[in-house]
């Protein structure tokens, strides 16, 4: 299995990429998407990314349009609603397919590590009450799941879609593993 640094990655603007390019950094790695409704955590991801990327986080946004169509611009497009309506500054990735069969291998080795958030039970039950059939684990539940890689490379968290980027087991784990 390639290691999770050395998988090939794009930008959002096209350039190759991987993330062996934040070698010794904690990524939080979040499947994005601008049409959804939890849309409004692209402001709180900023605010997670500035006020500890000098401590060694970086937030990394995978644009994917697997849920209920709520991605379906292009990467220009993406690209420039995130930093005009949420000023977002931290690295963006081309689109990407994130569940199923085609998924990208960097959310097959995501998944993989960690088959299933902790905390998505109530999400779960969300969906189900809008007359939705959540994915079964490991696939992803919906947009905005995040995963936590620590500065070896190693997944350490999985969090539901709905964990807000200021939750305070978020934002723990994330103080935990800069600390680490």
């Amino acid at each position: 299995m390639t290691a999770l640094a050395d998988i090939p990655l794009r930008t959002i603007r096209g350039a190759e990429a991987s993330l062996a390019d934040y070698a010794g950094k904690v990524l939080l790695i979040v499947n994005v998407a601008s049409k959804c409704g939890l849309t409004p955590q692209y402001e709180g991801l900023e605010a997670l990314h500035a006020a500890y990327r000098d401590k060694g986080l970086v937030v990394l946004g995978f644009p994917a349009n697997d849920f209920a169509g709520q991605e379906p611009g292009t990467n220009a497009e993406i690209e420039s609603f995130c930093t005009t309506n949420f000023g977002v500054d931290f690295p963006m990735f081309e689109k990407l397919v994130a569940t199923g069969p085609d998924k990208h291998p960097l959310y097959a080795q995501l998944t993989a590590a960690i088959p299933q958030a902790d905390n998505d039970g109530p999400f779960r039950e969300r969906l189900r009450g809008y007359g939705m059939v959540p994915n079964a684990p490991p696939e992803l539940l919906w947009n905005f799941e995040k995963f936590l890689v620590g500065r070896d490379g190693t997944v350490i968290a999985r969090f539901a879609p709905d964990t807000r980027p200021d939750d305070p087991a978020l934002v723990s784990a994330i103080e935990d593993a800069l600390a680490a």
